[in-house]
């Protein structure tokens, strides 16, 4: 079975649009509504942009949600293929994310932080391409503009300027120029939103921004659940990170520089998910992009197929006790 994902054939694509509905059908037939949250004034509006067309339907966004997730894994695929960061195309990375969002019923729904990882996405597919282009003050203005738009949904995402940081450093020859655009590029949004909260005479909304928290969830089913699912996900990333260390290093520089800056990205991603506000329930859905890469090491483990097949299965059975311990 693990062959079906490792294939990169337009095939796969309905193998794992299939997978999907099945380990996401809990949610679709119990759908969810999302709903305002206090003090994120941007989602807020964007959720009443998108309930013109929706009125308030609960299976809708819950489609909504579970077709943008669908569309992430292959965007997360996508960014893997052109970047090289695995010896081969394959749709494992894009099977792993929606397995880790599948493991608690909450990411499924239509929800904040999938607006902000798409926007993460895009900020690091940018960055990794400083090294393969002319232009590279318009690709460094751009991930700079998509990392301060994602900041101003949640304030706790200013985090993601120090993944900027290491991008400039690991992918550009210092040049105060280049640094400059970065800056101008971060501060942009920022800049427009202040003058348009102000002519709308809304200036009052950005007091609300700055919000942080502690979110070690109290939502869960039960602390045994929480217990095997956190302990699933650790042994998952140990064998990712295992046979990270093998393929990377038979990459080149411009790869290795890549794996770190995910590395890094999947660091500060857990840090904002712990200094996020609890009430923001699927915080910790913003790790999920960067542990699913990671963790896709251990499935394409070429030299060892029974260790590749033993965390494929071992991933099977977290999810399927996932869904059902999180009834």
């Amino acid at each position: 079975m693990l062959r079906l994902f490792r294939n990169n054939s337009p095939f796969t694509v309905l193998v794992l649009f299939l997978f999907a509905i099945v380990v996401k059908i809990e949610a679709l037939l119990h759908p969810v509504a999302p709903t305002p949250v206090a003090g994120h004034f941007l989602y807020n509006y964007m959720l009443r942009a998108i309930d013109v067309v929706f009125r308030h339907s609960s299976f809708a966004y819950t489609l909504l949600g579970i077709t943008v997730l669908f569309l992430q894994s292959l965007y997360i695929k996508d960014i893997a293929s052109r970047h090289k960061l695995f010896p081969r195309n394959t749709y494992i990375p894009a099977f792993v994310f929606l397995l880790l969002t599948s493991l608690y019923q909450p990411f499924n729904f239509f929800n904040e932080t999938m607006v902000l990882n798409t926007l993460l996405l895009g900020a690091v597919d940018v960055m990794f391409s400083f090294t393969q282009t002319t232009q590279p003050r318009k690709l460094i203005y751009n991930a700079g503009f998509l990392l301060c738009t994602a900041a101003l949904f949640q304030f706790s995402l200013l985090a993601f300027f120090l993944l900027l940081t290491v991008g400039m450093v690991m992918f550009r020859p210092f040049n105060l120029g280049e640094w400059s655009v970065a800056l101008m590029g971060y501060i942009t949004p920022l800049y427009f939103l202040v003058c348009i909260l102000f002519l709308v005479d809304r200036f009052y909304l950005l007091q609300q921004w700055p919000h942080v928290g502690v979110s070690l969830s109290s939502n869960v089913v039960s602390p045994f659940y929480l217990i095997v699912t956190i302990a699933g996900i650790i042994i998952l990333l140990g064998t990712g990170v295992y046979a990270m260390q093998e393929n990377v290093a038979l990459s080149n520089i411009y790869v290795r520089r890549d794996w770190t800056a995910i590395s890094f990205y999947l660091i500060i991603s857990l840090l904002v998910a712990i200094i996020t506000d609890v009430a923001i329930k699927s915080t910790w859905l913003i790790a999920m992009p960067g542990l699913s890469i990671i963790i896709s090491h251990g499935l394409l483990l070429e030299k060892n197929k029974r260790f590749s097949n033993f965390i494929f299965y071992f991933s099977l059975l977290l999810l399927l006790f996932c869904l059902w311990a999180g009834k």
